[in-house]
């Protein structure tokens, strides 16, 4: 069973920087998408960028192009999400995710999760 540990969140000024990590434990982390979703208040939760196994397919939502990297270091069990360009919009509870079948082709497909890290950006 995969645990999922997140961190790097927090409370930043619009046009800042954040880096969120997300630590994984519990199984070989190379042969699995990774990925992440964010929740705001009042707001259902969306995926926001994944990775695939091999780090060759990416996604990100419209909303976050161009500001967002997602990428992952499978020496280190661990995926990142450097944001950039942060807007009050960005505020949410970011959460980490791990597919559940190895070398999947399917960057939609997530069903571990990790207990989330608040960002909050300031206008």
């Amino acid at each position: 069973q995969v645990q999922l540990v997140e961190s790097g969140g927090g409370l930043v000024q619009a046009g800042g920087s954040l880096r969120l990590s997300c630590a994984a434990s519990g199984r070989t982390f190379s042969m699995y998408n990774m990925g992440w979703f964010r929740q705001a208040p009042g707001k259902e939760r969306e995926r926001v960028a994944a990775i695939s196994w091999s780090a060759q397919s990416t996604y990100y939502v419209d909303s976050v192009k161009g500001r967002f990297t997602i990428s992952r270091d499978n020496a280190k069990n661990t995926v990142y999400l450097q944001m950039n360009s942060l807007k009050p919009e960005d505020t949410a509870v970011y959460t980490c995710a791990a597919a559940m079948r190895p070398y999947s082709l399917d960057l939609s497909g997530f069903g571990a999760w990790g207990q989330g890290t608040q960002v909050t950006v300031s206008s």
